[in-house]
């Protein structure tokens, strides 16, 4: 079975590499292709996975090439993990945001909003030529902001691309260790769009254990998101949020905390990163240990500003594993050999949420089998997050607007309509300040 990877050069790509290499079953990727248009950090990574293999009999056979077509062709599944702009790209995105004084996070805000805009249309022609080149193939979507690249990807694949992410999966599985239960075995009511949804009950043997954590202010505030949110508003809401509707809840500190930070996110993994590459093509030095310690290093910073915002110290060390490579392991086991699970995954509605039309795609548990991913039916949302959720979908709907038609206006409209953006003059200036600086936009007019 081929998987080939767009953004092959990627940071991330060792990790679903190495869960390849524990999966040892018939039907296995025998054939991975990396897609990138840096030939140097290809090589980079094709050295660390080069050392992943090493000691692992008939590991998956590694490519790489900079012709995307050559990538597509034949493949049975796609992960696409593009950054377009790359990490200077991301580092512009919460520069311009925060010079005005709102959120740059790259999927949250405007930060997500200047990403959605120059990565929609390479997304569209990325679907457009496996729809002609690998008609058969499942596109897994990492890129971000990843609902909307999916919603994108959708209207040229169908259901045939699904968007993953690993918030939830580690939400859930925090929730269970807490309350002492095996994540496995539980199951997570949860729903919303992706960075934008909510924990309402978790399932164990068919007892909902939430309403448990929630009446113990001990329990509640030993976990991250109790430290994030503070057991008080958890316990107002009812339910826990993903991490990072932090943003959304706290947004005057974070802003706050971007501005007050020696570096931003996006410009603290830029340099990172740029010293990761130039020391995994040195021939004197192991690409592997220079890539573990820099995803240890990555990982330890995750949202530290929100987390120093809220007092949340540092990470726990369980929460330092990662976990999308393992989604995205099982959501292809699920399809390749028909292995039915379920799995929380960013896919088309179709009337799974009453509030959103059926094409908008949410983020959901959802059935997996040999036919793709199933939304499973899901309480309504309760009136705040049915709010938050429309609201942001509509925003997203301006940026597919926006990026099909090339309106410079619509781009404005989509700024000025996020909760997170307080003033249509701000959304302008915003506007304004990302065509400067990122030529992707150069197609709004």
């Amino acid at each position: 079975m081929k998987l080939t990877i767009l953004g092959g050069g990627g940071f991330r790509v060792p990790l679903v590499y190495g869960a390849l290499l524990t999966d040892r079953a018939e039907g296995r990727v025998t054939e991975v292709v990396l897609h990138d248009l840096d030939d140097s950090r290809l090589y980079a990574v094709t050295r660390v996975l080069e050392e992943q293999a090493s000691a692992v009999a008939d590991a998956p056979r590694v490519t790489a090439t900079t012709d995307l077509d050559e990538a597509l062709r034949g493949a049975d599944f796609v992960f696409s993990a593009i950054r377009v702009g790359g990490l200077e790209g991301r580092a512009n995105d919460e520069r311009v945001a925060l010079a005005e004084g709102v959120l740059g996070q790259e999927t949250v805000g405007a930060g997500g909003i200047a990403y959605g805009l120059r990565t929609v249309p390479v997304a569209v022609d990325i679907a457009r030529r496996v729809a002609r080149l690998a008609p058969d193939a499942w596109v897994i979507n990492f890129t971000n902001p990843a609902g909307l690249v999916t919603e994108a990807m959708s209207r040229h694949l169908g259901d045939r691309v699904i968007g993953i992410c690993d918030s939830p999966v580690g939400l859930g599985r925090r929730i269970a260790r807490v309350l002492g239960a095996d994540p496995n075995e539980a199951w997570i009511d949860y729903a919303g769009l992706n960075h934008l949804g909510w924990v309402r009950g978790l399932r164990i043997a068919g007892r909902d254990e939430l309403p448990r954590l929630l009446a113990d202010p001990g329990l509640l505030g030993s976990f991250e998101e109790g430290k994030l949110f503070g057991t008080d508003w958890l316990r107002s809401l009812g339910a826990i949020p993903n991490e990072y509707l932090h943003y959304y809840y706290f947004s005057r500190e974070a802003v706050r905390a971007y501005q007050q930070a020696e570096q931003t996110r996006g410009a603290f993994l830029r340099d990172q990163q740029a010293r990761f590459y130039e020391e995994a093509r040195r021939a004197d030095v192991s690409a592997l240990d220079a890539w573990d310690r820099t995803r240890a290093e990555r990982e330890a910073t995750y949202m530290a500003e929100a987390r120093e915002t809220a007092g949340a110290g540092e990470r726990d060390a369980d929460d330092l594993s990662g976990g999308y490579e393992k989604v995205a392991l099982a959501l292809m086991r699920a399809i390749a050999r028909d292995e039915r699970t379920t799995l929380i995954l960013n896919v088309r509605n179709q009337g799974t949420l009453s509030v959103l039309d059926p094409d908008a795609v949410i983020e959901v548990p959802c059935l997996v089998d040999a036919n793709g991913a199933h939304p499973v039916a899901v309480d309504p949302l309760p009136g705040h997050a049915a709010g938050l959720v429309c609201a942001v979908k509509a925003v997203e709907r301006e940026v597919l607007a926006a990026a099909e038609s090339g309106s410079r206006a619509t781009a404005v409209k989509a700024f000025a309509l996020h909760p997170l953006v307080d003033s249509v003059n701000v959304a302008r200036r915003l506007v304004e300040g990302y065509t400067q600086v990122h030529p992707g936009l150069a197609y709004l007019e």
